[in-house]
């Protein structure tokens, strides 16, 4: 009797053990399951419509259970807002000299992550070839936000039209004209109404996403381009990826950047928009 109570017991710590390796293979199995069909969502805000480059990006992000979703604004005014207001995880469509500008305006705890390309500011024009042909009174239009319309400004002055006060650096404004002997007046507008005022006025200076987007290219249709030759890395109008100061060190945002910043990616912005976008990272 007392070997049958013995087999018997045996039997049933037997049992219970089986019972509870199998059941942590099975909530092994599910956790598995539930970690591969986890995914995270990065909102990145881009300005314009060709967002090609992205879409590489995003279909390499998803093997590694990450959403890119790309949320498009009408104009440079709306995404740092959005990001610094959390409706949005990541921006790319600004220079460094944009973001500094416009956090020190707003606010705003914003921080690069991440260099992207810089996109030559170009001059263009239905009426004259060269900006040597500017007559006595002619009117060039501008960005008017302070970074794009600076950068416009030192493209007039690096083409030789005007000279500005050097004390500005970077964000002149038109008071900051010291020579201006073709007289030429400057109209300020938004700057995605620069494509539309080619025929109005005598030189139009756009910035190279809004020519595309209008049919454009800025290395063929541009009479005049302020970003030629080598690089330099300290450059302010080299465009970036800024996130939430906070969440600069984000893991996940890194991963963003690691998917981004690959040769196959530098030859698609290429092939995408014919040299008007130069990659500035290493890869």
């Amino acid at each position: 009797m007392l070997k049958n109570i013995i087999k018997t017991a045996a039997a049933i710590a037997l049992g219970l053990t089986l019972t509870a390796c199998g059941d942590d293979k099975n909530d092994q199995a599910q956790n598995t399951k539930n970690t591969a069909t986890k995914v995270t969502e990065v909102k990145l805000g881009v300005v314009g419509e060709h967002t090609e480059e992205w879409k590489l990006v995003a279909s390499k992000l998803e093997k590694e259970g990450i959403k890119l979703t790309i949320v498009k604004f009408a104009d440079y005014t709306l995404p740092n807002r959005a990001l610094n207001d959390g409706d949005i995880d990541l921006n790319a469509f600004q220079h460094k000299a944009f973001l500094e500008a416009d956090c020190k305006a707003n606010g705003y705890k914003l921080s690069f992550i991440a260099d992207t390309i810089i996109s030559p500011l170009g001059a263009y024009s239905n009426k004259i070839k060269s900006l040597d042909e500017l007559k006595d009174g002619d009117t060039v239009a501008l960005p008017n936000d302070p970074t794009n319309g600076g950068r416009a400004l030192k493209l007039l002055e690096k083409a030789g039209v005007i000279k500005l006060d050097e004390s500005k650096g970077y964000l002149p404004t038109v008071r900051d004209v010291t020579e201006n002997t073709k007289n030429i007046k400057f109209y300020e507008v938004d700057a995605g109404n620069t494509p539309s005022l080619i025929p109005d006025v005598a030189v139009s200076i756009i910035n190279a996403n809004y020519a595309t987007d209008n049919g454009l290219t800025p290395d063929k249709d541009a009479i005049f381009q302020d970003t030629t030759g080598e690089i330099d890395a300290n450059n302010p109008y080299i465009n970036i990826v800024a996130a939430r100061t906070a969440d600069k060190d984000n893991p996940v945002y890194k991963k963003v950047i690691e998917a981004y910043q690959q040769k196959d990616v530098a030859e698609k912005i290429l092939e995408l928009y014919k040299h008007s976008q130069i990659p500035v990272f290493k890869y």
